[in-house]
Order: structure tokens, then C-alpha cells, then sequence
């Protein structure tokens, strides 16, 4: 591969992800970073620049020993895993329609008691799921869902229950809870992007009465297949069992509290009965910053 095809190569990645899967400015930047360092990994490894048939031929091995490589130079858990969906994205991208992706579990994340998922491990599974999906546009469908539970704290059934009357979509949102109740959440410019991203993509109209997200054949989409879709996220990038849709209201409502939210807001975001329920999140925060501690100090003691 010769310098100009190098730079075509990583110029068509990067528009694949910018137009083709309407990612992120940030995502598309760290996936072509990747996608760089790969390169340069098997220049080094092979004494010449790689063909896109040497990486389409990439083994699990070859993958293991790039992140090695990437874990020596100080790489945290979270880090290899978001690296790892990026590599095997990007390894779809150049073997096309049919590639076999490398079979490889992700750095594992040391169990503990209930904890949030963190900002890096909540976009690196969503990330993955939608890479992963069929087609473009389910993932663009998978991709605002998860971010949805994430950056706006809704139950799944709430996300699913979404109907065409949210559009257009303003600066809040109007979800249908528990016991019929109706509550306004803020929506962030990036969940606004991601659901807005997957309309323009869907091939079914957006009615009034119409579910937002739809099933592959145009029914509403079943909470199953996300669940389904999030275990074998969870499975591929090593991340805990307990990493689920609901995790990601749990880590948004945990991330809140952490920066100052009071508890009587958290508990109108969330959408609870009683404060009782919200306060769960105080002992779960403690818990939170005390593995951060011990992390960060391995000579601590409780």
C-alpha cells in the first residue's frame, strides 16, 4: 500500500462513518485514529505498509497482539474495549459484505458491587451494537436507543414507547412513565442528533400515532432484541453481566448525583414515585468513588 492508498483508505473510513453511519465528530475521530494505529502496528510487524488484503486477513491473534501493544503504552480497560469495537469495525469496512470479523472477548471489568457504567464503557457498547447490526439503519436505530436510556435516563419501555407526536424534536422530551404518568426530560444535543440521524434513515413513516422505533419489519421494536443486542455487546467488549439497558438509566441517574444533581431533580428525570426509590443512588455513588479511591491508591484502606 503506498502512501496515496493509505490516505484513500482512511479517507473512505472516515466518510463511511461520518455519512454512511452518521457517527459522531469525536467517534469518527477515534475510530480513524485507530484505524492509523493499526496501520502502523503492522507496517512495524511486516516491514512494509499493509494491503487491504493483509488486514481483511487479520486473526484473533493479530488482534491480541495490537492490543497488547496498545496496553503497554498505558491503556486502560475501558479504553481496550472501545479500541477493540473500533478495530473490528474498521475490519468489517475493508473485507465488505461477508467479512469474518475475528472472534475476541474484550479486557474484562473487574466485578463489585452494584456500580454505573462508565461514560467510555456506555459509548463503547453502543458503538458496538450498532456497528454490528445489519444494516444501516438499525443501526442508526440501535445506536439512539442506547443513547436515549444513557444520556436521557428513560426506562426502555419509555424509549420504546415513543410515538411519531415527539417530532420535531425540541430541547425536551415528553415520556409516558409508570402509572400513566407524564414527565419532561431534558434532551441533549447528541441524543437529538442519534434519534434524529436513525428517522433519516428508517424506511418507514414517522406518523402521529406511529412507534418511533420500529422492528426490521416496520411493528414496534421489541425490548427483547435490544437486551439481546446489549448481552452480546457486553459479551464481546469483557464488560460485567450486570451491564444491561436498565445499567445505562442507572449509570445516567449515578453520573448525576456525582456532579451535584440534588435528589428531588433526579427523582423528577427519573420519573419515581417516592424519594425513597431515588435515594438508592446515594449508597451507589459512595460505593462508586470508594472503588475510584482504591483504584487510584492501591495502599488505601476502607
Amino acid at each position: 500500500m503506498t502512501g496515496d492508498s493509505r490516505a484513500a483508505l482512511l479517507e473512505g473510513w472516515r466518510v463511511h462513518l461520518a455519512e454512511g453511519r452518521r457517527r459522531s465528530l469525536h467517534t469518527v475521530r477515534a475510530y480513524v485514529s485507530t484505524a492509523e494505529r493499526l496501520l502502523d502496528w503492522m507496517a512495524v510487524m511486516d516491514g512494509r505498509a499493509p494491503s487491504p488484503e493483509a488486514i481483511a486477513k487479520l486473526t484473533t491473534s493479530d488482534l491480541r497482539a495490537y492490543l497488547a501493544t496498545r496496553r503497554a503504552e498505558g491503556i486502560g480497560n475501558s479504553s481496550a474495549a472501545r479500541e477493540l469495537s473500533a478495530l473490528r469495525a474498521f475490519l468489517r469496512f475493508v473485507g465488505g459484505e461477508g467479512a469474518m470479523i475475528p472472534a475476541m472477548r474484550g479486557p474484562r471489568v473487574k466485578p463489585g458491587v452494584p456500580r454505573p457504567v462508565s461514560p467510555d464503557e456506555a459509548i463503547a457498547l453502543a458503538q458496538d451494537i450498532a456497528e454490528t447490526a445489519r444494516d444501516g439503519w438499525i443501526g442508526a436505530r440501535d445506536w439512539a436507543v442506547l443513547l436515549l436510556l444513557y444520556g436521557a435516563g428513560l426506562r426502555i419501555s419509555e424509549a420504546l414507547g415513543l410515538t411519531g407526536e415527539v417530532l420535531p424534536l425540541g430541547e425536551t422530551l415528553r415520556v409516558l412513565g409508570k402509572r400513566g404518568k407524564t414527565r419532561m426530560v431534558p434532551l441533549l444535543p447528541q441524543v437529538r442528533t442519534a434519534i434524529e440521524g436513525y428517522i433519516a434513515l428508517c424506511p418507514y413513516p414517522m406518523g402521529k400515532g406511529e412507534p418511533l422505533f420500529r422492528g426490521a419489519r416496520g411493528g414496534p421494536l421489541s425490548p427483547a432484541l435490544i437486551r439481546r443486542a446489549v448481552q452480546g455487546a457486553r459479551g464481546r467488549l469483557g464488560l460485567h453481566d450486570r451491564t444491561t439497558p436498565h445499567a445505562l438509566r442507572h449509570s445516567f441517574a449515578t453520573h448525576l448525583l456525582g456532579r451535584g444533581a440534588d435528589l428531588r431533580s433526579l427523582q423528577e428525570l427519573l420519573g419515581h414515585a417516592s424519594l425513597s426509590s431515588t435515594q438508592i443512588y446515594t449508597q451507589v455513588d459512595a460505593a462508586h468513588l470508594l472503588d475510584v479511591y482504591r483504584a487510584a491508591h492501591p495502599r488505601a484502606e476502607g
